[in-house]
């Protein structure tokens, strides 16, 4: 993921807890703010140190990563994505992330509709 798509700073960090909006299911709670002059949506990952190992945190990043790269033509462009991965994403493979991040992300409203094809198991 470029460097322009990602948030890294604190300040945006908190912005986003502060004013944005809070989505959850059991695997991820997502925050979205609304940033109308950006060009493309940026995303802030936070895995803690109790999920799992550094091995374990770095392949749930990769894989949330990979999951909105597939996902970026239907997301809103003008957002801030933090995502916050719960203890139950340890556990899961690259396909049952993608599902879980498509279920939030529908309860926010930020993901325009999905492709037909695709079978999700929420």
């Amino acid at each position: 993921m470029k460097k322009e798509f990602r948030v890294k700073k604190n300040k945006d960090f908190q912005e986003a807890f502060k004013n944005g909006n809070s989505f959850a299911n059991r695997q991820f709670v997502v925050y979205s703010l609304r940033k109308p002059d950006q060009e493309h949506f940026r995303i802030g990952l936070s895995v803690s140190k109790k999920i799992g190992n550094a091995v374990t945190r770095n392949q749930i990043k990769r894989y949330v990563r990979q999951a909105f790269h597939e996902l970026e033509n239907e997301l809103n462009q003008k957002f801030d994505y933090i995502i916050i991965a719960r203890k139950p994403v340890a556990e899961m493979g690259f396909h049952e992330i993608k599902s879980s991040l498509i279920h939030v992300l529908k309860l926010s409203r930020v993901l325009s509709k999905h492709k037909a094809g695709y079978n999700e198991k929420q």
